[in-house]
């Protein structure tokens, strides 16, 4: 975001929107290349506790950094020193299952489901924070429209969402290898 006395604007928005959503394609598809659906099926609980982990640190540090400059204006002040723990983890982990169960029941690939139905999940999200929080009050927002914030909210969570996919991938091959390694170990030791 930039500085308090600045605004973004709707075009920057749209810009930046087109420009993610770019990355958002080449990042599903190494997911699709990397993950087929049964190990994407398989990441069902790291997949939620990996987004809780996950989106409640991005939260934590958003909130810090930007709190000046945009969180000060809707959020209490209890959130800048950890409050947002209260609901992100929870909020987010569900989303994830949400999303997950879905995904595996909806035609098409599961992982581009997921990004899809997580691109959607920020339109509703969003849109609570124009229309609930009112945050187009807010200085750096003052030279934005809605549309062009939903617009941006779309490629902007369906990356988020695709980083989560792969650190629950990452966590899962690592438990994997971990519990390999242990069990290597367990057998050289007996055999000796």
């Amino acid at each position: 975001m930039p500085p308090e006395n600045s605004s973004i604007t709707s075009e920057q928005f749209f810009w930046s929107g087109i420009v993610i959503a770019f990355i958002d394609a080449v990042l599903i598809l190494l997911l699709v290349w990397r993950l087929k659906p049964a190990r994407f099926k398989a990441l069902n609980w790291t997949l939620v506790g990996t987004a809780a982990v996950f989106w409640s640190l991005f939260g934590v540090i958003l909130v810090r950094v930007f709190w000046d400059s945009y969180y000060r204006y809707f959020y209490p002040t209890g959130f800048r020193s950890g409050g947002i723990l209260l609901f992100v983890p929870l909020v987010y982990g569900l989303l994830a299952l949400i999303y997950h169960t879905a995904a595996l029941r909806l035609p098409g690939n599961p992982i581009v489901a997921f990004c899809l139905l997580g691109g959607v999940g920020s339109i509703l999200e969003h849109a609570w924070g124009i229309y609930g929080f009112r945050i187009l009050v807010v200085p750096v927002l003052q030279g934005a429209s809605p549309l062009s914030i939903l617009f941006f909210a779309v490629p902007e969570y369906i990356f988020y969402w695709c980083l989560v996919i792969g650190l629950a991938a990452l966590v899962q091959s690592s438990r994997r290898w971990l519990v390999a390694f242990q069990h290597s170990r367990m057998r050289h030791a007996e055999a000796k």
